[in-house]
């Protein structure tokens, strides 16, 4: 039997995000955005509020990073979320996380993350419903530990963190269980 709940934002899983940009004087601010979603082959959507410190940096430099959290940073990638770059101007400083300027966008990669989406801003969306910050992603670099195959990024050897928003947790994502595209290929054939 099922229960009815209410509204909620009941979608599982959410990935962890690390958001970074520069500011006026260059220094690095970061963000944890669980609302991020590819919206095409070439572009990230980021539903991210714009009072945020990261996205005023965003509107001004028209470059931002894109991370995958993941467990072996998750400390750092909650406090991104817990703390504002607005009321902490030295908050990235206090992670003792280091940060190198990307070849391809004025923006920051955080090196400890292990896959990094470089984007160029290419739209604000802003009406009653909606803000989201869309950005065309020029490059992804990732640490050499977590490739594999053709040069693939081997989503088990990232060990990423999805986000629960039923009960505010993080959990790792798991085990490979099917092959998309061919799964449910059984069922092409029922007539």
């Amino acid at each position: 039997m099922r229960k009815n709940l209410g509204v909620q934002p009941a979608l599982f899983p959410m990935p962890v995000t690390i958001v970074a940009a520069y500011d006026e004087n260059g220094v690095v601010c970061a963000l944890n955005a669980a609302w991020a979603q590819i919206c095409d082959s070439d572009k990230i959507a980021l539903f991210i509020d714009a009072d945020h410190k990261t996205t005023a940096n965003i509107m001004q430099t028209k470059a931002f990073t894109v991370s995958i959290a993941d467990v072996a940073n998750m400390e750092v990638a909650d406090f991104f979320g817990i703390a504002s770059g607005n009321k902490m101007p030295d908050k990235f400083e206090r992670t003792g996380y280091h940060a190198e300027k990307s070849e391809f966008v004025n923006a920051p990669i955080i090196t400890e993350f292990p896959v990094t989406l470089e984007c160029e801003l290419a739209e604000v969306v802003d009406t009653e419903n909606l803000h989201a910050v869309v950005g065309k992603i020029v490059n992804v670099s990732a640490d050499e530990k977590v490739i594999g195959d053709k040069d693939k990024i081997d989503p088990a050897k990232v060990n990423a963190l999805v986000f629960d928003q039923f009960r505010s947790g993080y959990y790792s994502i798991g085990e490979k269980v099917g092959q998309a595209w061919n799964a449910g290929k059984g069922l092409m054939q029922k007539g």
